[in-house]
């Protein structure tokens, strides 16, 4: 059989070095930005700190290279911004709040992945939401990277693999069979593969009927079961006792001025003293070879958390946009907002959202929320009006909340409650809506 060999040319966007260099420092709360500041002062002899009673701190700040966004000085540099780190930090230590999405990028060094490989996993990580489940279709990451839902499949798969196992799950099932995989002929992993309908709904005796064993096995093997991780991103954030603020807003009259809480953050410039050096040609090829490679990466890194700066308040300030009513002090009501309506908004990939919103948190008059709370997916109603799922899920927590747990509402009642109060919608929307905020069905929710 003859052999074809086709040569097919193909394109793809690659980013350069500083584009990777803005996206790891977006991706950073305020205080990992800080250890990656002092990091970078050890390793690039470019780099000073600048005092902060330099009289020369101002003009580093206005020649830092930003691109053309329409953000206004105060909004970026307002001496509001020092509050939490250069008055709380000085009798507060604060804690290494290393990511769990952090720990998983850096988990990919160790699977030999190539470089497009390692972008899609990375894709995969950032969309995951805080309980640890892949908060997407896997086919609209495929899309994006102009791929088959087949060709992203094996990325998923070893991306589930990391620690915590089952991280990236598209539902509990999977989730709970991946910790169990290596126990593939134990009365445990059966139970999960092949009767998991079952036992979720606790029907035990059947189980038993099917696998045909013994009380205690069964009892031994649910048990198991139980002690598994049914949320491999939650906990995480418990390690850490202080949450510090990236971005801060205050109301202003009728308008919201918009801070980054970084303050407190070494100012960086070019060391004077290698710059003369350079200027006035005192060294030789080599030596002059490295400090030029060195003062490309200090200049990239200054522009770098510039272009953090712009980005965040960007964001926040589009997240105002979209969400008056919240912001203007209705806090039961978010509309539908995802984060591609952001990008489109201040024309920047949906990633550089992601990175922008995922870990980090805003201090608000009223309280300090996680930019995600902000993102609510849209439903339709059955009169045709147009919600937040936000809305409808706080509409029915309230409701379950307060029902009677002698005899807790089932769906149906729960549908008819929700139309009283203007939701009408279909039943199993209701059930899905009730499984995804972790209330179980009513007969399991009885109290005695």
């Amino acid at each position: 059989m003859a052999t074809t060999l086709k040569q097919i040319q193909t394109q793809k966007q690659k980013l350069a070095p500083r584009q990777v260099l803005q996206a790891r420092l977006l991706q950073l709360n305020t205080v990992n930005l800080e250890q990656a500041i002092i990091k970078e002062l050890e390793q690039n002899p470019l780099l000073e700190q600048v005092d902060s009673e330099d009289p020369q701190i101002n003009e580093e700040v206005e020649e830092a290279p930003i691109d053309d966004i329409d953000v206004s000085v105060e909004d970026m540099y307002s001496d509001e911004s020092t509050y939490y780190l250069s008055e709380q930090k000085k009798d507060m230590p604060l804690p290494d709040r290393h990511t769990l999405l952090e720990d998983l990028i850096d988990q990919l060094k160790d699977l030999n992945l190539n470089e497009d490989q390692t972008e899609i996993a990375e894709e995969i990580i950032w969309n995951t939401n805080e309980r640890g489940y892949l908060d997407t279709d896997i086919i609209l990451i495929a899309d994006r990277f102009d791929l088959l839902e087949k060709e992203i499949e094996p990325i998923l798969y070893k991306v589930q693999r990391l620690e915590p196992k089952g991280i990236a799950s598209r539902n509990l099932k999977e989730c709970l069979s991946i910790q169990l995989e290596h126990e593939k002929s134990s009365l445990s992993h059966r139970i999960i593969h092949d009767y998991f309908d079952d036992f979720m709904h606790k029907r035990y005796d059947r189980i038993q009927d099917k696998l045909d064993c013994a009380v205690d096995e069964l009892h031994d093997a649910i048990s198991h079961i139980a002690h598994l991780n049914p949320n491999p991103g939650e906990g995480y954030r418990d390690k850490f006792q202080t949450v510090i603020p990236d971005v801060i807003v205050q109301e202003d009259g009728d308008d919201w001025v918009i801070t980054t809480n970084d303050g407190g953050i070494p100012e960086l410039r070019i060391s004077k003293t290698y710059q003369g050096q350079i200027e006035h040609g005192d060294l030789k090829s080599d030596a002059k070879k490295f400090i030029k490679e060195k003062m490309d990466s200090a200049n990239w890194f200054i522009e770098a958390i510039a272009q953090r700066r712009v980005t965040m308040v960007n964001v926040m300030r589009s997240i105002i946009e979209f969400q008056p009513e919240w912001f203007g002090g209705n806090m039961e009501y978010l509309r539908p907002l995802k984060l591609q309506d952001v990008a489109d908004k201040i024309n920047m990939d949906i990633s550089t959202i992601s990175r922008s919103t995922r870990g980090k948190y805003v201090d608000t008059p009223y309280g300090i929320f996680e930019l995600k709370h902000y993102f609510t997916d849209a439903i339709e109603l059955s009169d045709g009006n147009i919600l937040g799922t936000f809305v409808i899920k706080r509409a029915l927590e309230k409701i379950i909340n307060t029902e009677d747990k002698t005899k807790p509402m089932s769906d149906d009642a729960l549908v008819d409650a929700l139309i009283q109060k203007g939701y009408k919608m279909a039943r199993r929307t209701v059930a899905k809506y009730r499984d995804q905020m972790g209330y179980p069905v009513a007969r399991l929710r009885k109290e005695i």
